[in-house]
């Protein structure tokens, strides 16, 4: 390791930051969110046994699937690609998981990852390489009809389980040994949420670097202008498809860890279309222009759609209402918001400044939604036909 590579200490214009690996370097601020960030993502599964509203399980998938949104924002970042079917790498590493569980019989945590990496890597070679001879609307819609392909097959197969799916109840413990260990299920439930926050950052640091490497500067130049990029000598279709192939590994490891979580698979909530939606949704809430933002729309939109059943029937609407919050006045995402120039960060210092700001917002907003109505009821009066 050179001196330049070596964690620790360095200076830069007098400014004291430490370096995580190479080109990864923090400021004191960023360096302590960081750290309360970790902190606090370990204290979840004690701060949900003091709040009887905050559920492990809830914040474990909403992990597991922002996770998969990561992957799937190597895409919709750097290539500008739009994945309708990213479910079905997701489904691919859970029904791997399951499979393997049910019906051979294998227990442990390392080999039943290791397996839903290589047959989600595979399947992703496959739909990459037949899906990426076409860009924009065709690419989307291949990868959608992949996806509902994946769904029709395991919701038909009796060896899939069909709808009822598989358990993952391997062995005589009736769950997966981690590292060996059969563990109490609440034990159980524990670890493996430590096991998701590990490689969850092990996943984070990964993806930073990949972005950062020439390959990612690569993929950017290719989602500004795909001609002029292989133009100048870039390997496009290679490139992407390898993009494509890692993206799907996300998703692999994110259904395998949630098979091993909920311990049973059905094809509806790992592989049908809306999951994919679902996934797509989460990279544009937390933002899609950041590494964080899909995690942390993942997180957001399983708890809203779990809090939401509690509340009302239509808890779908939330899902919609939350869309139209993004788009209408958070283009940038939660994260992306957030972010120094985003317009949260702009407001929050605004409102120090000033308190009575808050007024001139309603106002904008209330002026903003009735321009908006206006211009819709203009739209669907065309639209008919009426004058």
């Amino acid at each position: 390791m050179t001196e330049r590579s070596r964690p620790g200490l360095v200076s830069h214009n007098g400014e004291t930051r430490i370096r995580v690996m190479k080109g990864l370097e923090l400021t004191k601020r960023q360096a302590v969110l960081v750290l309360v960030g970790l902190l606090f993502a370990f204290a979840i599964p004690d701060l949900a046994l003091m709040t009887p509203s905050l559920q492990l399980t809830v914040v474990h998938q909403g992990l597991l699937f922002g996770l998969a949104a990561v992957g799937l924002n190597l895409l919709l970042r750097h290539t500008r690609l739009v994945s309708f079917g990213h479910a079905a790498f997701f489904g691919t590493g859970a029904y791997t998981t399951a499979v393997l569980a049910a019906k051979y019989d294998v227990s442990s945590f390392t080999v039943l990852l290791v397996a839903a990496v290589v047959v989600a890597t595979l399947v992703a070679g496959i739909i990459g390489y037949l899906s990426l001879r076409h860009t924009g609307l065709y690419f989307s819609l291949l990868t959608l009809a992949f996806g509902q392909l994946l769904y029709a097959l395991v919701q038909g197969q009796s060896f899939f389980g069909s709808s009822d799916g598989l358990p993952v109840r391997p062995g005589e413990a009736r769950q997966p040994l981690v590292f060996g260990l059969a563990l109490d299920p609440e034990a159980y439930a524990v670890v493996l949420y430590y096991l998701t926050i590990v490689i969850l950052v092990v996943s984070l640091l990964v993806m930073w670097r990949l972005v950062k490497s020439p390959f990612g500067n690569a993929l950017d130049a290719i989602g500004q202008d795909r001609t002029r990029a292989q133009f100048i000598g870039i390997p496009v279709r290679r490139y992407v498809w390898t993009a494509f192939v890692i993206s799907g590994i996300y998703g692999g490891v994110a259904g395998a860890l949630y098979a091993m979580v909920q311990q049973h698979v059905r094809p509806g909530p790992v592989l049908y279309f809306l999951r994919s939606g679902d996934i797509l949704f989460m990279a544009i809430l937390g933002g899609f222009q950041t590494l964080l933002g899909p995690l942390v729309g993942g997180v957001i939109l399983v708890f809203l759609q779990d809090v939401g059943r509690d509340v009302t029937a239509y808890f779908d609407a939330l899902t919609g209402f939350a869309l139209l919050v993004i788009v209408f006045g958070l283009p940038r995402g939660l994260v992306g918001s957030l972010r120094s120039g985003g317009l949260l960060s702009g407001a929050g210092r605004d409102f120090r400044e000033d308190p009575t700001v808050i007024t001139v917002w309603v106002s904008n907003g209330l002026a903003s939604l009735i321009r908006s109505v206006r211009e819709w009821i203009s739209d669907v009066r065309s639209a008919l036909g009426v004058r």
